[in-house]
């Protein structure tokens, strides 16, 4: 692979703009090269030139001039250098700026642009790196004293005969506390090593490590133990700070964060939202140093992205001055990379010392010293492709054509669509049955489809998800449950119709009715099946974003719990038949394929409460964001869902009762819904239809490189918007049934949910990039009384 595509590939997706534009760059080069080519002088014979220094005079072997010295190779090497490279400040920034000294050459003007340009690069690297290293310090500076506190707080829960202690108990208790746990510091071979490890600090040092000399006389002395490289034990006394606060001093300073979880934490922060008490109990303790757990993982994670960013950008520059050097025949790449080295993204060093201190401060406090443990914590391991799932998926899926292909033959053959009752009877009562299970496998491989473009055009999907690293499904992965699912129903199809209609099975006909309740309730004990089987963890996080949908609004609503709502108000016909499993098996005649559902008040009450669910939640969803937010867009965006909660009411009053005035309210209710949806969905949930953006009536950044892709898109998000309108216009074909049709208005819903799914999260993604928002923020368990004073403040 060449270095330009592994280079883009290795990129942080959100901070793409902030990389080395290194295609430009070499598009640059290679209009220098081609200048060169085109006034190439003609290459003289070797021959010739090695004839003329054999006719000059020889000079002898011992003649010397008086006045002539030696040059050494630092002068001969500054003569033959064509660049020189300054440190400027522009802006308030400290930058650097090359001159060209080679200008009297002819086509020196293409070179002048190429460096110019890589000034602009380096310098905009440089910036980029700069403050992202200032953000991890400042955030290394919170997860101290989030750390003073857990330490702190874990003293307390673990020995609370301390509260009632001296002072000189309580430090001396703590104290021990602290140096009970032991970490080795990472295997880098060193002098000395030491066993004693404090929290990170802002620099990336121990505490132990500061203040020597000055500060001996204000702190109190412990001891600190070092092994030497020849095994020999030595003690030295360190100083801690004067001014630190005594460890359990600390805890007068701070509250427990009160993070809105659960619907009784919810109710119980909108009723007492200033009830933010300190209780030391092991259930506190616990929840503090997961929540620290997860701010040192993601932390640690930023930190491994920056050392690939610095890593990745000054190989790049590597890069592209060899091919100068190679294209121009000069030596400009030394005192180049010389400077490289030199700045602030070549030289720092604070990201390194956070790593090791990171790397120790987790595996002394969060994994009991065991380092194998506490980095595989650290650094999950990634998610290896397995060669029996690409199997599988072409057997499904060959499975899955082989059995259509059988049903089509069966019906064909035994002329089953010459039974008018018969047929009848079976689109009433056992197609909506079947049906459940085709919208699920057409959901499932969009969602697959969508998948397999976010990992093309580099859509981060996983970090919108929130997924932990390792765990998230691709669109293999999809596939193969998909076409799995589709093997299922396929197969309890054909197997009912041939225990039907074979004369050797009739007297199991109750049994056979009951097919595709036994598929049902297969799939809904692997989807909550406690083992580690068939991606438990995926399996979880969907059933955790399911409740929490349905609880709306008593959990904090985060970006999948939102968009797992949105995906089932496209699935709306998909419940309607959950509904009529349990009419159809609780109080219908399955033995004798027959129901009176449709006569039933309670399953018509039903049949309104499931298909407004979804939007309800939705709706509750906004409400929760507009409070908490203070977002005027959540109210707007709960408008329309309650619009369309009104359009659906009616259009299934209309279902039921076939009268003018509900068809005209139909109408204009689901024209209203239809027309607002289809606005929000172009405008607020793509950003398209920007008539001063770059790209005109789209917007400034598309990562699918053809336009008509997004034009399509939208006229084809418009008509499938409006395809529920046929259950308004009574639109009947002669040889499609009512419930095929239902069930084909059903399905281009779920398609063009599948649609809006990849243009949604393309959107996100370029917003993303567009703040450099590569990492998701962590709840801290613990809140300082000065971080209260500033945000009053």
């Amino acid at each position: 692979m060449k270095f330009g595509k592994e280079f883009a590939s290795q990129m942080v997706p959100e901070w793409e703009e902030a990389y080395m534009d290194y295609n430009y760059l070499k598009k640059l080069l290679k209009e220098v090269e081609r200048f060169k080519q085109i006034n190439k002088p003609p290459a003289e014979h070797a021959r010739l030139k090695r004839m003329q220094t054999l006719y000059r005079a020889f000079s002898g072997l011992t003649h010397f001039s008086r006045h002539e010295h030696p040059v050494t190779s630092s002068e001969s090497a500054m003569e033959s250098q064509p660049i020189l490279v300054n440190s400027v400040e522009e802006n308030g920034h400290a930058g650097y700026e090359t001159m060209f000294l080679k200008l009297g050459e002819q086509g020196a003007e293409y070179e002048l642009v190429y460096f110019r340009r890589l000034d602009d690069e380096f310098n905009k690297v440089n910036q980029f790196y700069r403050s992202k290293v200032e953000e991890v310090m400042t955030e290394a500076a919170s997860l101290n004293k989030q750390m003073d506190a857990f330490i702190a707080f874990r003293v307390t829960v673990e020995n609370p005969q301390c509260l009632f202690g001296s002072p000189a108990e309580m430090t001396s208790i703590s104290a021990d506390h602290a140096t009970s746990s032991l970490a080795t510091t990472p295997s880098r071979p060193r002098a000395s090593r030491r066993v004693y490890l404090d929290p990170i600090d802002q620099e990336g040092e121990s505490i132990s490590s500061r203040g020597e000399s000055a500060e001996s006389s204000k702190g109190e002395k412990v001891k600190e133990i070092q092994i030497t490289s020849h095994g020999i034990r030595e003690e030295r006394l360190n100083s801690i700070k004067g001014t630190r606060p005594r460890p359990l001093q600390i805890l007068d300073q701070v509250k427990l964060n009160n993070t809105v979880e659960t619907p009784y934490s919810t109710i119980k922060g909108f009723l007492n939202p200033q009830s933010t008490e300190l209780n030391f109990t092991r259930e506190n303790l616990k929840r503090a140093e997961q929540k620290l757990k997860q701010a040192f993982v993601e932390f640690y994670h930023k930190l491994h992205l920056l050392k690939s960013y610095s890593f990745l950008n000054i190989l790049a520059f590597s890069k592209i001055m060899k091919k100068y050097n190679k294209i121009t025949s000069r030596n400009a790449s030394k005192s180049y990379l010389k400077m490289v080295d030199e700045s602030y993204l070549g030289s720092s060093n604070k990201v390194n010392r956070l790593v090791e201190r990171v790397e120790a401060a987790f595996i002394k406090h969060f994994s009991n010293a065991n380092r194998s443990k506490g980095m595989n914590m650290l650094r999950p391991k990634a998610k290896k492709e397995k060669h029996r799932i690409t199997f599988s998926i072409g057997f499904f899926a060959g499975c899955s054509a082989a059995l259509i292909v059988s049903l089509i033959l069966i019906i064909r053959t035994r002329h089953l669509l010459d039974l008018k009752k018969e047929g009848a009877q079976y689109m009433e009562n056992m197609f909506p049955l079947y049906s459940f299970f085709g919208f699920i496998v057409l959901h499932m491989l969009m969602y697959a489809g969508n998948i397999y473009f976010w990992r093309r055009y580099r859509v981060n999907y996983s970090f919108i998800f929130g997924l932990k690293p390792g765990t998230e499904l691709g669109y293999r992965e999809v596939l193969f449950l998909g076409f799995g699912v589709a093997v299922l129903a396929l197969a309890s199809v054909l197997a009912n119709l041939d225990f039907q209609m074979d004369p050797k099975t009739q007297d199991f006909k109750a049994i056979t009715e009951l097919l595709p309740l036994g598929l049902l309730v297969l799939l809904i004990v692997i989807l909550i099946c406690p083992l580690n089987i068939l991606y438990r963890s995926s399996r979880f996080f969907f059933l955790t974003c399911l409740f929490h949908g349905l609880c709306a609004p008593l959990y904090k609503v985060t970006l999948p719990d939102f968009l797992l709502a949105d995906q089932l108000t496209s699935q709306v016909q998909a419940l309607r038949s959950l509904e009529f499993y349990i009419c159809y098996y609780g109080w219908g005649d399955y033995k004798h394929r027959q129901n009176t559902c449709n006569k039933s008040a309670i399953y018509n009450t039903f049949y309104f409460i499931v298909a407004v669910v979804p939007y309800w939640s939705r709706l509750l969803q906004c409400l929760r964001r507009l409070f908490e937010e203070q977002d005027t867009m959540q109210g707007y965006n709960g408008l329309k869902y309650f619009s369309t909660i009104v359009a659906v009411s009616v259009r299934t009053a209309y279902s039921l009762d076939k009268g003018m005035s509900w068809r005209i309210v139909a109408w204009v209710s689901s024209a209203i819904a239809a027309i607002t949806s289809t606005y929000w969905d172009l405008v607020i949930d793509w950003g398209l239809l920007q008539k001063h953006a770059k790209n005109h009536w789209l917007r400034d950044k598309l990562l699918v490189p053809h336009k008509s892709v997004y034009f399509g898109a939208m006229v084809l998000n418009v008509l499938l918007r409006f395809a529920w309108m046929q259950t308004v216009l009574d639109f009947q074909l002669s040889v499609v049934h009512k419930q095929t049709l239902t069930a084909i208005v059903a399905c281009l819903e779920i398609i063009r949910r599948g649609i809006w799914n990849f243009f949604r999260l393309e959107n996100e993604h370029l917003n993303n990039v567009g703040k450099y928002r590569a990492f998701k923020s962590v709840p801290l368990p613990f809140n300082y009384d000065e971080d209260d004073g500033e945000k009053e403040g």
